[in-house]
């Protein structure tokens, strides 16, 4: 489902500005332990339906879609997909703590040394809806841009993301890789205020990711990416 057509379009540049850190926790541990009890066989690194296709800017993540689908499989209904059914802590922040109103869930883990280059989501669907990133595994090193600025996410946070900005993620460890649950959300008025009394201004500038941004740029573009 590429369009949402019976919702308003949302001023995210107003509601959220980069990111907004929420004034809610998640049991970290439990999470945690909950994802890494996923049989491997459910991280498609292989291009199937469960993940992002090997292209484009989310080449380097390894995706596992909880509900609805990637974008590129077209205008298909969001459903919950089968690897949900195995996670009951997560079924339960999707369904009863984030927000009431759930769209497309996945896990998205980023391997080490592994660069989203910045980018817009352009899709009318990403404008109706508020991406809620929720860290799973993570460490200092892993930074999420977005609008400029370096945001630090932890495990035990959940964060708004402006999408409709350029954002991008650079996992800079050399041996770790970084795992989010990422859930869009229609609004509900919980969620609207959960996100009015969050924690703005928590980014800040890091040349040694624009620097590092700009260097992949030039590489892909040597190799006609």
């Amino acid at each position: 489902m590429l369009d949402l057509p019976a919702h308003p379009v949302l001023d995210k540049n107003s509601l959220v500005g980069g990111c907004v850190r929420l004034t809610v926790t998640v049991d970290a541990r439990r999470l945690a332990a909950e994802v890494r009890a996923l049989p491997p066989e459910v991280w498609d690194i292989r291009g199937g339906k469960s993940r992002y296709p090997r292209q484009g800017v989310h080449q380097a993540a390894e995706t596992v879609f909880l509900r609805g689908y990637a974008p590129a499989e077209g205008n298909i209904p969001v459903e919950d997909r089968p690897p949900l059914e195995a996670l009951p802590y997560t079924r339960q922040l999707i369904y009863g703590e984030l927000g009431s109103l759930p769209q497309r869930c996945l896990l998205a883990r980023l391997p080490a040394g592994g660069t989203v280059s910045p980018h817009i989501d352009r899709a009318p669907y990403f404008s109706k809806t508020l991406r809620l990133h929720v860290p799973v595994e993570s460490h200092e090193r892993a930074w999420m841009i977005c609008d400029g600025l370096a945001y630090l996410m932890k495990p035990g946070e959940v964060w708004v993301l402006n999408n409709t900005t350029v954002h991008g993620v650079w996992n800079a460890h050399p041996t770790l890789s970084r795992t989010h649950l990422i859930c869009d959300f229609l609004p509900d008025q919980g969620l609207l205020d959960l996100l009015a009394h969050g924690e703005r201004g928590l980014g800040s500038p890091m040349p040694e990711a624009r620097e590092h941004f700009a260097a992949l740029a030039l590489q892909q573009a040597a190799k006609g990416e």
